[in-house]
């Protein structure tokens, strides 16, 4: 049986929906929240999606701008969302994960009926 040995790229659009998808299945997670303008919306790729993916050396660097549900427990949401994102990327592109940054940009409250 021969080895071929070839090159897979993977698009960073591609890692922005791994990261997006495996952050919105963590339990307390509402939303992704668009990031802010400024000079990084200019070289930052996703910048209006919550997710800013960037690669160096086979490792993924990710930030994750969220809107948590109400009455969640906020570090621990952040951990869980830091775990599955990195654990989805590592497993389904074999790249390393050198950072996974969380920003709680907001909270979904829901109006309670009176």
């Amino acid at each position: 049986m021969e080895n071929t040995q070839g090159k897979t790229t993977v698009s960073p659009d591609v890692l922005m929906t791994i990261a997006r998808l495996a952050a919105l299945g963590v339990p307390g997670v509402s939303r992704l929240a668009p990031i802010s303008g400024g000079v990084n919306r200019f070289f930052k790729r996703g910048a209006g999606d919550g997710v800013r993916i960037e690669t160096e050396d086979n490792t993924v660097y990710a930030d994750l701008h969220l809107v948590l549900q109400e009455d969640v427990n906020i570090r621990e949401v952040s951990r869980n969302v830091q775990q599955n994102v990195a654990r989805a990327i590592q497993e389904m592109v074999g790249m390393d994960v050198g950072h996974v940054n969380i920003h709680i940009e907001d909270i979904d409250y829901t109006d309670s009926e009176a």
